[in-house]
């Protein structure tokens, strides 16, 4: 069993082309149960940078080589929680970033991060 969720759709988790790792939209699935565990806001950012994490390192990254993030929340009043989780996991110079409101998510998660990184 792999660290990270398998695609639950017609998509790669991840693909590479040169020296760019170009990683799918991650929401909060434990690859374990294969199910969102949580609702609370701060969990669902953990498991999604978790799940991020696993795949850069089947790959020989870490978060530091991360370019570009793009992130999406069902409720924007989530932004400064999820900021909190984020910085957790990113240390300058952070990613290039852009947060977005959508109105849902799959599986009804909360949050969904796609990452772009160089190898």
């Amino acid at each position: 069993m792999s660290n990270y969720p398998k695609a639950i759709g017609p998509y790669s988790v991840f693909r590479q082309t040169n020296d760019l790792l170009f990683i799918s939209g991650q929401i909060p699935i434990n690859p374990n149960t294969g199910e969102i565990e949580s609702s609370d806001i701060k969990e669902q950012t953990r498991q999604v940078l978790k799940n991020i994490g696993a795949i850069l390192k089947e790959n020989g990254l870490n978060y530091d080589k991360v370019l570009k993030a793009t992130c999406f929340l069902t409720e924007i009043e989530n932004f400064a929680v999820f900021n909190e989780i984020y910085a957790e996991f990113f240390t300058p110079p952070y990613p290039a970033r852009s947060v977005f409101a959508v109105k849902a998510l799959p599986k009804n998660a909360k949050i969904e991060v796609e990452i772009i990184a160089q190898k």
